[in-house]
């Protein structure tokens, strides 16, 4: 043998052909009663394999079926008690955020109107033009109808008080009878979207109002001429 990596190789090969021949004398010395054991143990994990097999796959389609029945029935009862009625009450509130907002910019228009317009004793002239103009919204009716009830007050202002008292003169849309203020007010309005459906009392909604000064009624003072 020569020095070197060469010795070192050599004595690794000669290790290796000592282990082998060690495990041949051990299975030549094994008896055969011991190897049949070895086989039918062998032969005995393979069945239990094979048969756990079988069992999963009859089972698991089972199983899985049993797991899509029941994931039916849970969004079942999910989209009839949560979805459905999440839903609904959603479009509940955009419907009466939508009817409130409308309603807020109409008594800001029938107050605008009234004050570049001229005074009458029941307000005339302002109830026709807020019935005729009302907003495309939800139960627009109850404002043509009446059923949501339109008020104008008009103010006077004490010179030295300055307090507002109701405005009264004895005239009808002249130059002579212009007040200070006017508060237009819409009330008895109720939201009955959905709510009549369900068979639950409509929603009252609060009372919608809005003050301005009065922008000379409409009226010309040098041509003694009013607008109506």
């Amino acid at each position: 043998m020569g020095n070197g990596p060469n010795r070192g190789a050599d004595t690794c090969v000669c290790r290796i052909e000592t282990r082998l021949d060690a495990w041949r004398s051990r299975r030549r010395s094994t008896p055969k009663s011991v190897e049949m054991s070895l086989d039918a143990a062998d032969t005995s994990v393979r069945a239990t394999r094979l048969l756990k097999s079988a069992l999963r796959f009859l089972f698991g389609r089972r199983l899985k079926r049993c797991e899509s029945g029941q994931t039916a029935v849970e969004y079942g009862i999910l989209f009839a008690g949560v979805i459905v009625p999440l839903t609904f009450g959603i479009i509940f509130i955009a419907e009466m955020l939508w009817v409130w907002h409308s309603v807020v910019d109409f008594t800001r228009d029938g107050a605008t109107y009234a004050a570049t317009h001229c005074w009458t004793a029941n307000s005339d002239n302002v109830l026709t033009y807020m019935r005729t103009h009302v907003p495309r919204m939800i139960d627009m009716d109850q404002f043509q109808q009446g059923q949501a009830e339109i008020s104008v007050q008009y103010f006077s202002r004490d010179p030295d008080t300055g307090a507002l008292a109701e405005f009264t003169c004895d005239g009808d849309c002249s130059v002579d009878c212009i007040p200070d203020a006017v508060t237009v007010k819409i009330q008895t309005y109720e939201f009955r979207r959905f709510v009549n459906f369900l068979g639950l009392p409509p929603v009252v909604i609060p009372d919608f109002r809005s003050s301005l000064p009065m922008e000379s009624a409409g009226c010309d003072a040098e041509q003694g001429t009013c607008l109506p």
